[in-house]
């Protein structure tokens, strides 16, 4: 009878061994090794972000989850145009995903919804609809300088028009 009870409960001793391992401590350590490289991962290289509004449709619609690489820039990899980055504003919670349109030393203004860089317009294809009531004067980006604003042109300019922002206001490149 003993016999028999014992065979009855013996899956659980494989149910063990599959769960842990044959050895249970090293099991522990790549558990915690995994966790690790996780928050490291999460807390230094990668942000994970939901877009809350429309002001980049149709390129990334709201409600969409997208991943930002904090690695992506640095001294010898600066932004370029074109690129979709996070722009972290004055405090520290707040996190926009906007375009780059405009690179240090350049002069950007907007006329009639048309972004005009250094007097010439932008060609941008992500842009679908425009509203003429877009206006900005010539402004001049300093040496650590860009202007973003979202890929949604019909929205009110003063909805999402980022501007200028210095490079360290620049979290990462959308790369999802």
């Amino acid at each position: 009878m003993a016999d028999a009870v014992a065979q009855s409960w013996s899956w659980l001793g494989g149910l063990r061994t599959f769960a842990l391992g044959r050895r249970p401590v090293w099991t522990f350590v790549r558990i915690a090794l995994l966790l690790l490289v996780t928050f490291v991962l999460l807390k230094y290289v990668i942000l994970i972000r939901r877009i809350e509004s429309t002001s980049m449709a149709p390129t990334l619609r709201e409600g969409t989850i997208h991943i930002i690489n904090r690695l992506a820039y640095s001294p010898s990899r600066t932004p370029d145009r074109g690129d979709i980055v996070g722009v972290r504003t004055s405090g520290v919670t707040i996190m926009y995903v906007k375009r780059i349109v405009g690179l240090p030393g350049e002069t950007v203004a907007i006329h009639r919804g048309v972004v005009l860089i250094d007097g010439q317009p932008l060609d941008e294809p992500y842009v679908v609809r425009r509203r003429r009531d877009w206006m900005r004067p010539p402004r001049p980006l300093g040496p650590d300088e860009y202007y973003v604003i979202g890929d949604n042109r019909f929205m009110d300019i003063w909805q999402h028009d980022f501007g200028a922002i210095e490079a360290r206001r620049i979290v990462g490149k959308v790369v999802w």
